[in-house]
């Protein structure tokens, strides 16, 4: 009887004092390529379930190396499958946890319009002096645009002009920056539903690198942390996914 002369206001204030106190944040460290997307599916992941995800965006070499010496963060969202599989069998996360969230594709990009063609052939035929990539030692896209090099037979000619960024993020700054006029970075770096937004770009052909399957894993300190497993589970959603899908990924089968 008491509860039916409370006002409307109040008791949606009451709800909303209930519902936060079983809301949890969760630290989340996120392979670079992954900013745009993840950004988003953050925010939509707070709405869906109140939870909140605090995210560290960096090269995935270098997130394992923090994890090994004690970082904090609860999930781990890679830009390879090699990296969670490693933290995994050194016992730094929760058995089974590990999937493939999403799988990269690489662009050769140039800040400049018409400068990239549709091809590649710049690469043998340009006249460019600074070619940017990811360190193929921390990033898994650095890897890969080694990998397209090798197989075009350009690697012996280019190497010399390489401009290594720590990760993809820093590698996307020396080219829109004009420090290289060119460079391989992450395909959701620079489109949005599968059109590239500025510059100009030849979108790699798969065959030319080693599929780019980017793993999430649970980590140790998240394992009873609801709002870790909570966006574990929520990248799997049709939300999710199709966020994903918008920035130029593949999605899993």
């Amino acid at each position: 009887m008491i509860f039916r002369t409370l006002k409307p206001v109040f008791v949606l204030g009451l709800l909303s004092i209930a519902a936060s106190s079983y809301a949890d944040t969760t630290l989340v460290a996120v392979a670079s390529n992954f900013t745009k997307p993840m950004t988003e599916i953050a925010a939509e992941f707070e709405k869906a379930t109140g939870h909140t995800a605090q995210l560290s965006f960096g090269s995935s070499g270098k997130f394992v190396s923090q994890l090994e010496n004690g970082a904090p963060f609860e999930v781990f969202l890679a830009a390879d499958d090699k990296n969670s599989l490693k933290l995994q069998q050194a016992g730094l996360a929760v058995a089974d946890s590990r999937f493939t969230y999403a799988l990269g594709k690489l662009v050769l990009w140039s800040s400049t319009a018409n400068y990239v063609d549709d091809h590649g052939e710049i690469l043998s035929k340009g006249d460019f002096k600074h070619i940017a990539l990811a360190d193929p030692k921390l990033a898994p896209y650095g890897t890969a645009a080694v990998d397209v090099l090798k197989n075009m037979n350009l690697l012996d000619k280019l190497q010399p002009l390489f401009v290594q960024g720590e990760n993809i993020s820093q590698t996307h700054q020396f080219i829109s920056t004009g420090n290289a006029e060119l460079g391989f970075v992450a395909l959701s770096q620079v489109s949005e539903n599968g059109k590239i937004t500025s510059g100009s770009g030849w979108v790699v052909p798969t065959n030319l690198y080693a599929p780019i399957k980017q793993d999430a894993i649970l980590l140790t300190p998240g394992a009873e942390n609801p709002a870790a497993k909570a966006l574990l589970d929520y990248l799997k959603s049709a939300s999710a996914l199709a966020i994903i899908k918008k920035y130029g990924y593949d999605l899993p089968n």
